[in-house]
């Protein structure tokens, strides 16, 4: 059974994502929260698999919320969001969350998401991703982090880490590498330990932020 916490200021979304996320057998909503501070404490009391979380909330928002429950590892976080290019949704991508989805996502795909990032997965829309870290990552011309960070990694990693950049799955980099799907795997999570990164959202942001990946080439 996946264990949820809902988190938004909204009693109305609040109702609504419990009755879509109750319907489901394998899912169990132990928990609302109004604000990011009743969510940190949710969080630490029940230790749910997954903090469905808003980012615009009064007394805490969601992004310092999202940062303090991933650092405290009480759970993991799937943001929801009314606007796909928003600060505050990049702020929680490096603040630890395991992605993120619009409020007006089909029912289906927020419950195929729960269950992906309640496994370990991350949530990566690639266009939706993509434009984001474009604007707030690309908006400066500047890389925000030095690219020497990725000098851990082998050349093929390397190659690894931009087709995740690009939003390619594991099969996809297989067939573009010319790569059996578990090699690519092993691959994948070479490149997150030795980078100390969780997921493939963070490795994402790494890759903008380092200027791997720019604007126009992912």
């Amino acid at each position: 059974m996946i264990r949820v916490v809902v988190v938004d200021d909204q009693e109305l979304m609040r109702v609504g994502f419990r009755m879509v996320l109750g319907a489901q057998e394998d899912i169990d909503v132990v928990g609302e929260a109004a604000n990011g501070e009743e969510a940190i404490k949710l969080a630490e009391e029940l230790r749910p698999d997954v903090v469905l979380m808003d980012v615009r909330m009064p007394v805490l928002d969601g992004v310092e919320a999202t940062k303090r429950i991933v650092d405290a590892g009480t759970a993991r976080v799937l943001v929801m969001t009314t606007f796909d290019l928003d600060e505050y949704v990049y702020s929680a991508l490096q603040g630890g969350a395991s992605g993120f989805l619009l409020k007006d996502t089909q029912p289906s795909h927020l419950v195929s998401a729960l269950r992906a990032v309640a496994s370990g997965d991350a949530v990566v829309s690639p266009s939706v991703t993509r434009r984001l870290l474009d604007r707030f990552v690309g908006a400066g011309g500047k890389p925000l982090r030095d690219v020497s960070t990725l000098n851990v990694l082998t050349d093929r990693e390397r190659e690894v880490l931009v087709l995740i950049a690009k939003g390619l799955s594991n099969v996809e980099i297989a067939e573009t590498l010319f790569l059996s799907e578990a090699t690519v795997k092993t691959h994948v999570g070479r490149i997150l330990s030795k980078l100390g990164l969780r997921d493939r959202v963070q490795a994402v942001v790494l890759a903008y932020e380092t200027g791997l990946t720019r604007p126009g080439l992912a």
